[in-house]
Parts: structure tokens; C-alpha cells; sequence
């Protein structure tokens, strides 16, 4: 009598064994799975997930939780682009920081045309609230056939100042919603204004601006006498105080605002597709010069040439800090100035300035900006950006 083996001693079919058929021909091997926990029961992605609607996913993140992990995303064969801003590849200057990949021909235009139009809009509604609020007051209306808009000479050019603010947000939104970018990449390559730096720059820009205009008057006194000041009239204390809060408070907005729409976003707007920044410091500086009307030769000369040093400081140091603080510095010493000796109802701009003025701007701005350019490399300000490891810029997609 034969001793029948146990179960467990019977040897295992291999692949001779087996019977040939059809089954066998359709089964297919088993997979090798490791050892470890069963994995969750949860859905897998099917051909309908992801951004083109098909395709399964390459792979999923290995972790402990495995396919079940929380947080566990799958990673695609194609890049997959943020909807948010973008910035501009590390590295680049201050006329390249529009260069963020997301823009085409058509989204320039877009971007131009959105500018107009906040530009114009924001204009009228200054000239709404503005007319609003003379009325409120009981001031009155400037005649049909004058330069102004308000007949008070303080509450014009406050009114003014206020219409040439507005393109501040008016570039920020801009650049937000039609550039898809950080709107802090016009302030300067680290995605904000450098206030410290902004101190620095206001510090050498008042003396030398005061200086400036301190020379231009005695220069004009020793050739004309007092006629060369024009005709002085004290507007009284309560009027002097008055303007100057007021002009204190919007002075800086306008004097930023320019600067903003000129140095910032046109430099910015010709770099982000042309490799040189001259081409848009060259536009922007006529503009600029045109932009304060039509006066004397050497008006028109002097804006120019000091907006082309202003194009080029504001590349050398990387934002806008030291063209605003000159800007607000020379506006702010011109319409205290004109308050002080009762010249605000004055019509002339710089576009009027006489000929020695366009002298002394020969010296001047070369002196600021290559002092400021000096005192940049001491202080170890940014030029390039914008920079991802700090918490200025967050990361955005690379160019394309």
C-alpha cells in the first residue's frame, strides 16, 4: 500500500506541465508584485483626466501612502502652464522683465490698447470727482477760452497733478491683467519699490535739484535783475500753508506716475522683444519731451536729453527709485517755488525753459546719475532679477 504524499509536498507545475490549450495561451503571466500593504481602493485616473482631456498620467509620485497619498499628483507627458502671473527669467535686466513668455504680437497690442484706455479712463474720472468737488466748495469754473480747468490757481494744478497720478494704477493693472506678469516688475527687478534705496537717491537728489534751480534764478537775476524772477506776489500765509500739504501730498504720485508710464513700462514694453534697451529709452525720451507740449528749442532739448540719462540710470541700478526721487525732488522745488512767489496761475512748463537752463541740465544730469550709478555698486543694488529664492518674486513659468 502506497503512502499518498501531502498537499504540501507535491511538487508546483511549472511551464512543462502545463497542458497546452487555449487558456493557457490567453493567460497572462502573473506580475511580480512586492511585498508590502495592499493598496487602497481608490479611482484611478481613466483616458478623460487631465488638461487635454486624455491620456493617463506618466507615473505618480512615489510615497509612503502610495497610490492613495495625500497630495499625490500625477505628472504629465506635456508642460502644464500656470494661469497666474509669470516672471521673467532669472537674470534678466530691468527692460527685460516683460520677457516672460506669455505674450505674442496680439498681446502686445492688447497691452498697449489697455493702457490707453485705464489712461483715458482714470483721466476722466479725476476730471469727474475733481469738477465734483469744486462745486461742493463753490469754486469756480475756469473761462471756456483758458489753459485751466478751475479759476483757483492751487486747486487747478492740485486737480492736474491728481489727472497725472493716475497712471500709476493704471500701469500696475496693465501690467497685472494684459502683460500676465507681477505688477511690481515696473518698480524695479526685485518686484517691489526699494525704499531704502528710494531714501538714498531722494537724499543726493534734493540738494542737487535745489542747487540747480538756486543757480538757474541767480543766473536769470544777474542778466535781467528782478525782472529775470518774473512778477512776485505773496499769496498770503493760510494759502502758503495750505499748498504746501497739498502739494506734498500729490507732488510725489505725479512726479512716481510719469516715471511709472516713461522709464518704466515703455522701457519695459520695447525690451520684451528687442535685445537692446536704447530702442525704448530713445522712444520713451521723445515722448516724454513731447508730452509737456510744444515750447522754446530749448525746452524741448532739455527734456530729452535729461529723460535719455534717466533711461539709462534706470537700467544701470535695476527700478525706477532714482529717476523718482529726482523727478519729485525738481517738481517739488518748481511748484513750491511758483506757490511761494505767487506763480502758480503762471501756463509755462519745462518745455518753456530758456536756454541757460538747458546749460546747467548739461551738467547736472550727467552729475546725478553717475553719482547715483556709484553709489549703487557701493550699496549693492540689484540690477538683475528677479530673484526666486527670496520672497520677492514668486516662480512663474520660464520663457519660451
Amino acid at each position: 500500500m502506497s503512502e499518498t504524499p501531502d498537499r504540501a509536498d507535491r511538487p508546483v507545475p511549472t511551464a512543462e506541465h502545463t497542458l497546452p490549450g487555449p487558456a493557457a495561451e490567453q493567460a497572462p503571466p502573473a506580475p511580480d508584485v512586492p511585498a508590502g500593504p495592499a493598496p487602497r481602493d481608490e479611482p484611478r485616473p481613466g483616458p478623460g483626466i487631465g488638461p487635454q482631456g486624455g491620456g493617463a498620467p506618466r507615473a505618480w509620485p512615489a510615497g509612503d501612502g502610495g497610490w492613495g497619498a495625500a497630495g499625490a499628483q500625477p505628472r504629465w507627458d506635456y508642460p502644464v502652464r500656470s494661469s497666474g502671473p509669470s516672471a521673467a527669467p532669472e537674470g534678466s535686466l530691468y527692460h527685460q522683465q516683460a520677457r516672460n513668455g506669455r505674450q505674442g504680437v496680439l498681446g502686445r497690442l492688447g497691452e498697449l490698447l489697455l493702457l490707453v484706455g485705464f489712461l483715458v479712463a482714470g483721466t476722466i474720472a479725476v476730471l469727474a470727482v475733481g469738477a465734483s468737488a469744486a462745486y461742493a466748495l463753490g469754486l469756480d469754473f475756469a473761462p471756456g477760452d483758458s489753459e485751466r480747468f478751475l479759476s483757483d490757481p492751487l486747486a487747478d494744478t492740485v486737480m492736474a497733478l491728481a489727472g497725472i497720478a493716475i497712471g500709476i494704477p493704471a500701469v500696475l493693472l496693465t501690467v497685472r491683467l494684459g502683460g500676465h506678469r507681477f505688477a511690481g516688475s515696473v518698480a524695479s527687478v526685485t518686484g517691489r519699490l526699494r525704499w531704502r534705496w528710494l531714501g538714498v537717491c531722494a537724499a543726493v537728489a534734493f540738494p542737487v535739484l535745489a542747487l540747480q534751480t538756486g543757480l538757474l534764478m541767480l543766473w536769470g537775476w544777474l542778466e535781467e535783475g528782478d525782472a529775470g524772477l518774473g512778477v512776485v506776489e505773496f499769496p498770503g500765509w493760510g494759502t502758503l500753508l495750505l499748498g504746501l500739504v497739498a502739494l506734498l501730498l500729490v507732488v510725489p504720485f505725479q512726479a512716481a506716475a510719469e516715471e511709472f508710464v516713461f522709464r518704466g513700462w515703455l522701457a519695459q514694453y520695447f525690451g520684451g522683444f528687442l535685445r537692446s534697451p536704447w530702442p525704448g529709452i530713445v522712444v520713451a525720451s521723445l515722448l516724454f519731451a513731447l508730452a509737456h507740449g510744444f515750447g522754446a528749442w530749448s525746452g524741448f532739448a532739455l527734456l530729452f536729453y535729461s529723460a535719455m540719462w534717466w533711461g539709462w540710470l534706470v537700467v544701470r541700478t535695476g527700478g525706477l527709485e532714482a529717476v523718482i526721487a529726482a523727478h519729485t525732488a525738481n517738481n517739488l522745488v518748481a511748484f513750491c517755488l511758483s506757490l511761494v512767489l505767487g506763480q502758480l496761475a503762471d501756463t509755462e512748463t519745462a518745455a518753456d525753459a530758456p536756454w541757460q537752463a538747458l546749460v546747467l541740465e548739461l551738467l547736472i544730469s550727467p552729475a546725478y546719475c553717475l553719482l547715483i550709478a556709484r553709489l549703487s555698486a557701493k550699496y549693492g543694488v540689484e540690477r538683475r532679477g528677479p530673484r526666486r529664492s527670496g520672497a520677492f518674486l514668486p516662480s512663474g513659468p520660464a520663457a519660451q
